[in-house]
């Protein structure tokens, strides 16, 4: 098994749970370590033992998310026979996906300098016949809209948001979509 699958039920498991609550809601800076381990029911050595620091855990977290979100976002692209029409589905689905599985802030903010943009690359390849800043473009309208929905706004206008932007959709007021 990857080592990064826990064994469900494991402490490293209960750990990454409490972890995506804990950044889902507070956001990586509010989200404190002792927290995250009392949700748990672990102890703050044992997220050191398993991912190093707070910034190991969420980097763990994000990048999962990341996955998740980029294998339906390239099964929406190949579904809808790739192009502009494929690159606007792939990052609907992953918008839907990504509120689906508790990451709009987790996966709203810019990757670490330190880290990888998984999305970013996934993009460049989808967008792969788009001006050269496409790919950066449409995944910084995507952020923005997952950044509304953990400032609170209810995920079907900021996806109706997002579609407008990237040129589906009626008006912007268009409540029927």
């Amino acid at each position: 098994m990857p080592e990064w699958i826990p064994v469900p039920g494991s402490v490293k498991a209960r750990l990454l749970g409490a972890g995506i609550a804990r950044f889902e809601a507070e956001g990586f800076e509010a989200a404190a370590v002792t927290a995250i381990a009392r949700d748990a029911g672990a102890t703050t050595g044992a997220l050191y033992h398993h991912f190093g620091s707070k910034l190991g855990l969420f980097e763990t977290i994000r990048e999962e998310m990341e996955r998740r979100v980029r294998d339906r976002m390239e099964g929406a692209f190949a579904a809808v026979g790739g192009g502009r029409a494929g690159l606007v589905a792939a990052l609907l689905v992953g918008f839907d996906a990504a509120v689906h599985f508790g990451a709009a802030r987790i996966l709203s903010d810019p990757v670490a300098p330190t880290g990888s943009d998984v999305l970013l690359l996934t993009l460049r390849e989808l967008a792969a016949d788009a001006p050269p800043p496409a790919a950066a473009v449409v995944l910084g309208a995507y952020r923005a809209a997952l950044a509304t929905v953990a400032a609170g706004a209810a995920p079907a206008d900021a996806r109706r948001g997002l579609a407008w932007t990237l040129g589906e959709g009626g008006r912007p007021n268009d409540r029927t979509r």
